[in-house]
């Protein structure tokens, strides 16, 4: 917008709007200004006739309540008739977002002008105004640039020749007071030219607010003394200070706003990429060259015409984004959520195309625009650092005084070439260079980078063939220096996607769902700077076995190029990992890699996903389980490179998605396969195990005092999937648990512990068995608030359940407060006796899903597998998560009849991902097709409809919503006349499935 100075020379072009000639000059000159840049501007708002209404109004209605609100009831009525204009412009006409938000401040300027007349001139006249009753109204922050969002608040400055005068009192606040009357929110200050400059020396952010002033209205001779003297007195010789706090004040707002502008729910304002970084180059432009329009840096030479047009071209982008934003929320909103994404996405016209959908093809284009924004400032600043010779954080003391590193000049930390025909004489430098900087820890100039981008069309076909250009990326790619930071730089400057144009297809490529944090090349290059952390062992406690055999791994490169593409076919039609397969098999060659290693990568892309499925979802202590994954994986060295690449790639989806629970599953899977792998499990058949694990448990009890007989009873009680399938440890806990549960001959007994190694808390629930034992306690602890992440049946040859689960909090770690526990305690025992109905307390508790996550349909589905184990046929649920979706999804299962033996609870952002290994009531796999199929139709109805059939009618009143806490945390043992479920004394010595003998192998 033109500076409110260029008002003067506006007047000559005012002059040639004959309807206005009766207007001041002021005024034709201001109209003249915003009609230059504003398309009709008097169809938004038309000052003059506005005044000459409440002129009458002034005349025919008395002063009082009744005047005031005629002439209010006007001022609301040209606000909302203007923004009416605005709005249909902007979704009817497909008016700009920078057009409309001049027009929104144009708007606010013509009523704020209006208001100031008529407050000053009728209801507070002074004939002759004194030199300290001077009033100058100037527009501050945003609203000063001239530019104001549908919803944004205005930040006016009324500013004073000297302190505020009484009439001067009166006259800013009843505009005040009409401002806000008019809906307006309002940041204001009264201040004095002598305060201003005060207050602007010592704060960095009123002096950015005076940096953007603009003349309003009032004195205007006022508002240049200002400008002259925050020129003279502020401006002059301050520029190091200024842009220091600037990048400073930028780096702490990046830091609250996630620190990446791939953040898949931006803040388009605040983050990274988004306006505000646009707003930041402009006031270190403004400070330091006395610039109105980002074009003038042309003429300074620090942006060149095709960086000015992409500066303009996202701004307009953004600002567009801003109002539609606005615009749909009816408030000041910043935060693109997922569902403003699906409304924004077709507004903006965006459409489903080539495999993506239109809101991951509008967010593309976001992150584009904030990757460019991005390069804009970096840029910008590090222009600003070498005119002002500022030293780089990345100055290396051993080479202040070399000029020339490997060929390529050195300008004191930063890279740089002659002539940008160096890199045309031979296309390998704009790879070299990075390797050279990499090597070096040093940086690219900017000018240079700037070279190499007008250069991106040699990085084509030919370089891409070059063995020379695919050594040096290797290279870069399997630097023990840094590689992350050297593939973000290539990928900024545009030559990793033109030099791999599969990874360029994912660049800004969003994944939308809640799982996953960033773009799929962001999440790439993030995976591959936590695999160098691993190698450089400062991951060693997060993930101490892949530290560990990361040091084993034949080949580096087979391992980083492997991460390098394990996402690289995502967003096309296809399953990415088959499709990443064949993309491996195609670049790798050319890189350098050999057959062996190709094949290697190809398999390692393909089955990227394998142990992390494996872990998660199914039974790792079922030895087929441990068999199939084997026979997968075939070799220690393939096991040894998964296990590294799944580290890194579930640690690089986001914050807090990694913990001590997925660690130590896939600690566990590791160890067990490679016994197996190495002929440990297969030299030692199931037999051997269970009498192993047996003669193990009788030797710790006999050393605690145990008699014969009571060993020998214990040892009966198991079945061989008990003792194979858990540790000695676990093992003697189940003993001295049951031991008291029977000397008390307690009818229910839970016993939590924290278990350090999972980081999640383990509840042992020991009761007699009964159909829908498990759904109980699940639906327990749902309204308890923990959250099952794994589950252990199994049911004792006394016809006793011992189940043990694992548990979590909301954000992923142990439930281990002593309140909680008491209350899950408490929680279990009132389910099982009946007097807590779980159904009706989850309904009671639950809240609605947030409308930024109701934009994910996540399609239920239902996967039955036969063949994962060799006596259990295993039931994979799929569907949108929510509190109780566990409870339901194990009611039915036993409504159906069938016997959960172990769980495994997995959760995707807003998928749940649960399985189950289940049997008939004979303890058989379920072989009937007919009954497959109404399993599947059963579970898919409580996927799809997020209930079930309701419980059972019952005599007794439903239990409070809030459950009394237990005395115990740790141990908690019913008496007897606690009942526990009806007939359950009776049931103690058979399986649930009723009166028949008990099954050799027994669970639910």
């Amino acid at each position: 917008m033109p500076s409110s100075l260029d008002l003067v020379e506006a007047k000559t072009a005012a002059s040639a709007v004959p309807d206005d000639a009766d207007l001041p000059a002021d005024e034709r000159a201001l109209d003249a200004v915003a009609g230059a840049e504003i398309e009709n501007p008097r169809a938004i708002v038309n000052r003059r006739r506005l005044t000459q209404r409440l002129e009458e109004i002034f005349k025919q209605v008395t002063a009082g309540p009744k005047q005031r609100q005629a002439v209010l009831s006007l001022l609301k009525e040209a606000l909302a008739a203007g923004r009416a204009e605005v709005r249909r412009r902007f979704e009817d006409d497909g008016a700009s977002g920078t057009a409309t938000v001049r027009a929104e401040a144009y708007l606010v300027d013509q009523l704020i002008r209006v208001v100031y007349d008529h407050v000053s001139q009728r209801l507070y006249p002074l004939a002759n105004p004194s030199t300290g009753e001077r009033l100058s109204m100037i527009a501050v922050g945003g609203y000063g640039r001239g530019e104001l969002a549908p919803q944004s608040d205005i930040d006016l400055l009324f500013l004073l020749p000297y302190k505020i005068t009484p009439r001067s009192e009166q006259v800013v606040e009843e505009i005040l007071y009409l401002l806000w009357d008019l809906g307006f929110k309002v940041g204001h200050a009264t201040r004095s030219i002598n305060e201003c400059i005060r207050l602007a020396k010592g704060d960095v952010t009123i002096c950015t607010a005076l940096l953007e002033a603009r003349w309003l209205w009032g004195d205007q001779v006022l508002f240049r003394d200002l400008r002259q003297r925050f020129h003279k007195d502020v401006q002059a010789g301050g520029a190091t200070k200024f842009i220091e706090a600037k990048l400073s004040e930028r780096k702490v707002r990046h830091d609250r706003f996630g620190g990446s502008r791939y953040q898949l729910e931006p803040n388009i304002k605040e983050g990274k990429g988004g306006l505000r970084d646009l707003h930041t180059l402009f006031w270190i432009a403004k400070f330091l060259y006395n610039v109105d329009d980002i074009a003038t840096l042309v003429q300074r030479k620090v942006f060149t015409a095709a960086e000015v047009r992409t500066f303009e071209k996202a701004q307009n982008f953004l600002w567009t984004l801003r109002c539609h934003m606005h615009y749909l929320s009816g408030r000041a909103d910043e935060r693109l959520t997922f569902d403003m994404q699906k409304l924004i996405a077709p507004r903006m016209g965006f459409t489903p195309h080539g495999g993506l959908m239109d809101v991951e093809r509008f967010m593309k284009r976001y992150f584009l625009v904030a990757k460019e924004v991005g390069d804009l400032t970096r840029i910008f600043c590090a222009v600003i650092e070498a005119e002002h010779d500022r030293r780089s954080r990345f100055r290396l003391p051993t080479l202040k005084r070399r000029r020339k590193v490997e060929g390529f000049g050195l300008e004191g930390d930063r890279l740089t070439v002659p002539a940008p025909e160096v890199f045309t004489e031979d296309p390998v430098e704009l790879l070299r260079i990075f390797q050279v900087a990499q090597k070096h820890e040093l940086d690219i100039h900017p000018e240079t980078l700037r070279a190499i981008t007008r250069k991106l069309k040699l990085v084509d076909k030919t370089l891409r063939q070059d063995p020379r250009a695919n050594a040096l990326f290797l290279d870069m790619l399997t630097s023990e220096k840094d590689p992350e930071t050297t593939l973000r730089r290539l990928n900024e400057a545009g030559v990793f996607g033109r030099f791999l144009p599969d990874f360029g297809r994912v660049v800004a490529q969003m994944q939308y769902n809640m799982y996953h944090h960033y773009t799929v090349d962001e999440h790439t290059i993030f995976a591959i700077g936590i695999l160098h952390a691993i190698e450089q062992g400062r991951l060693a406690e997060a993930a101490p076995i892949a530290s560990e055999v990361v040091h084993k791994i034949l080949s580096r490169r087979v391992l980083y190029m492997a991460v390098l593409l394990h996402d690289i076919a995502k967003g096309r039609n296809g399953d990415h990992s088959e499709l990443g397969a064949k993309v491996a098999e195609k670049v790798c060659p050319r890189v350098g890699l050999d057959a062996a290693e190709t094949e290697t990568v190809a398999w390692l892309v393909l089955h990227h996903l394998a142990m992390s499925d494996t872990a998660f979802k199914r039974d790792i202590d079922d030895p087929k389980t441990i068999q199939d994954f084997a026979d997968l994986v075939q070799s220690p060295e393939r096991l040894r490179l998964l296990l590294v690449l799944t580290v890194a790639d579930i640690r690089a989806v986001g914050p807090n998605v990694w913990n001590a629970w997925k660690a130590s599953l896939l600690r566990d899977l590791y160890w067990r396969t490679e016994s197996l792998l190495s002929g440990g499990l297969a030299a030692e058949g199931r037999d051997a195990r269970v009498k192993h694990a047996k003669e193990e448990l009788k030797e710790k009890l006999k050393e605690t005092g145990w008699a014969q007989k009571d060993i020998s009873a214990h040892l009966r009680r198991g079945y061989p999937s008990y003792w194979s399938g858990l540790d000695l440890d676990t093992h003697l806990r189940h003993a001295r648990l049951v031991r008291e549960a029977e000397a008390s001959g307690a009818p229910l007994t839970i016993d939590t512990r924290i278990d350090r190694y999972r980081q999640a808390t383990e509840v042992t629930v020991y009761t007699a068995d009964h159909p829908g034992l498990f759904s109980r306690i699940a639906g327990a602890m749902a309204v308890a608030g923990a959250s099952i992440t794994a589950a252990r049946i199994f049911t004792l040859s006394n016809g006793m359940a011992l189940d043990s689960f694992y548990v979590e909090d909301a954000t992923g770690g142990a439930f281990d407060q002593p309140g909680k526990l008491a209350r899950l305690s408490s929680a279990i025992e009132q389910s099982l006796a009946g007097r807590l109905k779980p159904l009706q307390e989850l309904k009671a508790q639950q809240s609605p899903i947030p409308s930024r996550f109701k934009v994910f349909t996540v399609r239920p589905r239902v996967l039955i597998d036969n063949k994962a184990s060799r006596s259990h046929t295993v039931i994979e649920v799929n569907g949108r998560d929510r509190p109780g979706l566990l409870y339901l999804v194990t009611t039915t299962l036993t409504r159906l009849n069938l016997m959960i033996k172990s769980a495994r609870i997995a959760t995707y952002g807003e998928r749940a991902v649960d399985a189950f290994y289940v049997t008939d009531p004979l303890g058989m796999k379920i072989e009937s097709k007919q009954k497959l199929r109404a399993i599947e139709k059963k579970l898919l109805s409580v996927l799809d409809e997020g209930e079930c059939a309701p419980a059972p009618k019952t005599a007794k009143k439903p239990a409070a919503r809030k459950i009394p806490l237990a005395k115990e945390a740790t141990k908690k043992t019913v008496p007897k006349k606690a009942a526990a479920p009806k007939n359950v004394a009776k049931k103690a010595a058979t399986a649930r499935s009723g009166a028949r003998k008990a099954p050799a192998r027994k669970s639910r």
